[in-house]
């Protein structure tokens, strides 16, 4: 009998949890208003964080805090590494993942208590650096048009990961901190070929649309870059050039790559994911992934993970170093400006 494929989704079942044993019920809180490009069956739960931001200590992430006002992502990525951590939430890495998202509703107050402590650093901030901070139901919620209001006022520097269009509706408040250097947004552009977009990133918008948003973010002064992640050997890697030409072209000033790596529950919902989607492809796309993880398809070498090693990554390395070469020359990004930085107490001078 053949399989019921799951619109629109990226998983198609759930993944044995782990910590099932540790399984969290929280208030439910269900959408009304569906016209948010929300699947019906998405439930969002709310959770009150004792704190937001969280310190960054790993060398393979720019020192900083990050900040991720949601928990799972309707986008549903089948790639996606922020899959595992739904499960310390009870929840599975598969389909869980994509229709039960957790909304830090007091993020923003949070946001403003860190920035408050006499004790408090400037440093960047990273949104996000887990779940993407412009998915769906950031339309219902605006919590990161919150947190930009209250990082403009106290003029601390930030760093925007997405592949959502939303983040334009946000552009008068990026504009203003451009012109302080305290923004940089990062778009990630994973395939233009829009079969496969689709199949890898099922609720995104498409390439050619986060080109538009890149060209507009550019055109408003605000400094744009592209990540083309994660490069997957047998299915993108070929596009390497022709996203870096295109994204030059639509005024990014920043090009980087991380390449795919399967650990957890990922791997189990990738190897479904590729065995139906591109049968023909599977064994060698797998083979090529352990190729650049020592023999593994998973990979947690702090240094090495998200690069890989071995003759099919420094492939990966040099198409990508030469695509930047060629099409972005001595582009920069523009130095991030913390000498702005007032807490609450310098406020009240002025």
């Amino acid at each position: 009998m053949q399989r019921t494929v799951i619109k629109g989704r990226g998983a198609q079942g759930n993944s044995n949890n782990r910590f099932l044993s540790q399984e969290t019920i929280y208030d439910e809180e269900l959408l009304n208003d569906i016209d948010f490009n929300l699947s019906p069956k998405t439930k969002i739960y709310i959770e009150t964080p004792k704190k937001i931001m969280n310190k960054m200590s790993t060398p393979d992430i720019p020192a900083g805090y990050s900040v991720n006002p949601y928990q799972g992502c309707e986008h549903g990525c089948v790639y996606c590494y922020a899959r595992n951590t739904h499960e310390y939430f009870g929840f599975s890495a598969g389909i869980d993942f994509e229709q039960k998202i957790i909304v830090k509703k007091n993020a923003p107050a949070l946001i403003e208590i860190a920035l408050k402590k006499k004790s408090y650093k400037p440093d960047v901030i990273m949104f996000s650096g887990n779940t993407d901070c412009y998915q769906p139901v950031e339309k219902k919620f605006e919590l990161m048009r919150k947190m930009l209001l209250i990082c403009e006022k106290y003029g601390n520097p930030i760093s925007i990961i997405t592949k959502n269009a939303l983040v334009l509706r946000d552009a008068d408040i990026l504009a203003r901190m451009a012109k302080r250097n305290l923004v940089r947004v990062i778009l990630s552009i994973t395939s233009l070929n829009e079969e496969l977009r689709r199949a890898l990133e099922p609720r995104t918008v498409s390439g050619v649309k986060r080109l538009e948003v890149l060209r507009k973010m550019s055109e408003l002064g605000i400094p744009v870059g592209v990540m083309t992640a994660p490069i997957i050997p047998g299915l993108n890697d070929h596009e390497i050039p022709s996203i870096i030409k295109t994204s030059a072209e639509n005024g990014a000033l920043f090009v980087g790559y991380t390449v795919v790596r399967l650990n957890g529950s990922v791997e189990t919902i990738f190897r479904d994911w590729i065995k139906r989607s591109f049968p023909n492809k599977a064994d060698k796309v797998l083979s090529q992934i352990a190729e650049m993880h020592g023999g593994k398809t998973s990979d947690s070498r702090v240094g090495i993970r998200m690069k890989g090693e071995g003759r099919y990554a420094e492939h990966i390395k040099q198409l990508h170093l030469i695509s930047k070469q060629k099409y972005l020359g001595d582009r920069k990004m523009p130095a991030l400006d913390f000498s702005q930085f007032r807490n609450s107490e310098q406020l009240r001078l002025f």
